[in-house]
């Protein structure tokens, strides 16, 4: 039997369950090995499950997600990885009924876009992609020989389906382009540090608070239950060795039914079975049985060591141990939990936790998630924001706002077109107010829109409105975050005129599909007196490193237009959307620095500020059409409305220089 030793390996998803276990386990038993842990920090991931290679000069932590292929492919070749372990994904069964583009989005496209990456850097030696028994479906009642390796998938849930598509993916980038994949699929497992949707963690957390367990149907379905660190040990055996090529069968052959679960449960906490179940409407489908052959794994070297009794009593003395360890639980404690959120971060809320960062060892970046400090207090709190665009660039900046004013908020979960899902969004996080940050505009560029329409209309108009009309219904006011590039400039707005676009004007530029969307929802958001419109223009920010920022775009560039634009500087503009929100404000708002600047200027600025060699070239509007898609807008936007309302609001090139180049002046 062959043995393999890793030399970089990255395990997606390791702030998660069953990863951080394996990845606290290979850190301290393989010293000379790196571990690289990618994880975007989902409401079930937390920081906290990594603690114990907090210290370790083998361990870095990244946040990301998988779905990014710039950051994908720049791991994979800034930290030489040889080996990835791919636990990344979307697991709760009951949350796929009720949002499962969400998993198709995870679990298909974020494992497509990790093997893309690896067919294009060419250096993985073993691709490890973490699968599931639910990929085979129901195993007949009557059945002694469990699914085999070899076994035909027939998943009956989205969650599974979307496992299944993903192995058909390994598979195929396997025997076209030959990389080295292995694929695992295990059975259930139970544990420390399990986010409480799921059944055992769930039961526990219920009866330390005296309340009943809930339990789908009539609980005769049968699941078979492996602990955390028999599967921990378990991928450790395939990482070394397993063969490539292989699928491996993480299993256990003692079953029990979820009735048995409780009951056991209820034993440990001296409690009355008889009045302390409760049975509720079942899932809409729920699989009776999965029966896995593990006898292929076994063949490795690998076998069960915790028996059920033991492994259960360690779940719930550490639980009992750490009853806080996920803050507020009590919306995943429901029978059926839909899409809880927790943002990134807050889940360091022990001294024990404060101040793990995302790297340990030398010479390597501490990156820092955003700290959230909750109060022991029951008292509602004064403010506390939803948000959507998690993964946008405003969006995580007011979550980084929020931290530093000590705002309490939440990244909302549901997808903008699902009206259930946000009333969920509402209904757990209970906000004071809702901010708006998610939308298409174009992957790089609104040019995008052009081909992708319908997409564009579902999110920023359908989207949008959706949202509108949810907080409206529970007496929310939403700051909508909106573009300014509905305008062009014509003749009773020229250009070098200073006569700005005031908030009552009609918009007038139509040449990109995306601004169309975006005047469309505009002025039908008229209609909602509970939406504040901000109107976005070429946003800016003091970092300079980020794709989207306006000055790194256009510093990058071949050639650039130069045209006087008004413009957003987002470090001084942001707080100040958060102080509309204190103050109620409604109604539309051009929401950029007074005055307009040009591309020359901005990059005149750069010249002198950060780079003294840096040079560029202009070109025609007439020469930029050839090279883009949809027209761009061009127009000076008139900011007295917001001006007067904030009278230390500065101007756009003295904010340029106070906020953006002072803070980078190299020269």
């Amino acid at each position: 039997m062959s043995s393999y030793t890793p030399k970089n390996i990255l395990i997606t998803g390791a702030a998660g369950f069953i990863a951080s276990h394996v990845a606290n386990r290979l850190i301290r038993n393989y010293p000379d090995y790196k571990i690289v842990v990618l994880d975007k920090l989902d409401y079930c991931s937390n920081l906290k499950n990594l603690l114990p290679s907090k210290s370790s000069p083998n361990f870095k932590f990244v946040k990301g997600d998988i779905g990014s292929a710039d950051l994908v492919n720049y791991l994979l070749i800034t930290e030489s990885i040889d080996t990835i372990m791919h636990f990344a994904a979307q697991t709760h069964v009951d949350n796929s009924f009720g949002n499962s583009f969400e998993f198709t989005k995870n679990n298909i496209y974020g494992t497509h876009v990790l093997l893309e990456a690896c067919k294009v850097t060419g250096q993985i030696r073993r691709f490890i992609h973490v699968s599931t028994d639910e990929v085979y479906g129901e195993t007949d009642e009557d059945a002694v020989v469990g699914n085999h390796e070899a076994s035909q998938l027939l998943p009956t849930n989205p969650y599974s389906a979307t496992k299944a598509g993903a192995e058909m993916l390994v598979m195929a980038y396997g025997r076209s382009y030959g990389l080295p994949v292995i694929t695992t699929r295990g059975n259930n497992v139970y544990g420390p540090n399990q986010f409480p949707e799921k059944l055992i963690p769930k039961f526990i957390l219920l009866a330390m608070r005296g309340k009943t367990l809930p339990i789908h149907g009539d609980g005769s379905n049968v699941r078979s239950y492996l602990y955390c660190e028999d599967v921990a040990e378990a991928f450790e055996v395939i990482l070394h060795k397993g063969e490539v090529g292989h699928v491996y069968n993480i299993g256990t052959k003692k079953e029990r039914r979820v009735i048995d679960v409780a009951k056991d449960i209820c034993k440990l906490f001296s409690m009355d079975p008889e009045t302390s179940i409760k049975f509720v409407e079942n899932r809409p489908f729920n699989d009776q049985r999965y029966f896995l052959d593990d006898e292929k794994l076994k063949n490795l070297g690998w076998s069960e060591q915790t028996v059920w009794e033991e492994g259960l009593k360690k779940t719930i003395e550490w639980y009992t141990q750490n009853p806080e360890w996920w803050g507020d639980v009590s919306g995943a404690l429901l029978p059926h939990p839909r899409m809880l959120m927790m943002p990134g971060g807050r889940h360091f809320d022990s001294e024990e936790g404060k101040g793990t960062s995302f790297a340990s060892g030398p010479n390597q970046t501490r990156m820092v998630v955003p700290t959230f400090k909750t109060s022991s207090s029951t008292q509602k709190p004064a403010l506390k924001f939803l948000i959507y665009g998690r993964t946008g660039w405003i969006g995580g900046l007011l979550g980084q706002l929020c931290e530093k004013q000590g705002i309490p908020f939440e990244y909302g979960r549901g997808r903008l077109e699902d009206r259930s899902s946000l009333m969920a969004d509402i209904q757990n996080i209970k906000p004071t107010h809702v901010f708006n940050a998610a939308g298409v505009t174009g992957r790089p560029n609104v040019d995008w829109c052009e081909s992708h329409k319908t997409e564009t209309i579902r999110t920023n108009v359908a989207g949008t409105l959706t949202l509108a009309d949810v907080c409206r219904e529970h007496g929310l006011l939403m700051m909508n975050f909106a573009t300014g590039c509905i305008f062009e400039y014509d003749a009773g707005h020229p250009e070098g005129s200073g006569i700005g676009y005031k908030e009552e004007d009609k918009p007038n530029f139509t040449g990109s599909f995306y601004s169309k969307t975006k005047a469309m929802v505009e002025e039908l958001l008229k209609e909602y007196d509970n939406v504040c419109t901000l109107r976005v223009r070429m946003p800016i920010s003091s970092d300079l490193n980020n794709p989207r920022n306006f000055i790194t775009k256009i510093a990058r560039y071949n050639k650039v237009v130069n045209i006087p634009n008004s413009m957003t500087i987002l470090d001084e503009l942001l707080p100040i959307s958060i102080e509309m929100a204190k103050r109620n404000l409604n109604g539309i708002w051009n929401f950029t620095n007074p005055g307009v600047v040009s591309h020359n200027e901005i990059l005149e600025m750069y010249k002198a500020y950060i780079d003294p060699k840096f040079q560029w070239v202009n070109f025609t509007l007439e020469e930029q059409a050839k090279v883009i898609v949809a027209p761009r807008s061009n127009n000076e936007m008139d900011a007295s409305k917001l001006k007067n309302e904030f009278p230390d609001l500065l101007p756009i090139k003295e904010s340029l220089i106070k906020y953006v180049f002072e803070p980078n002046k190299r020269t």
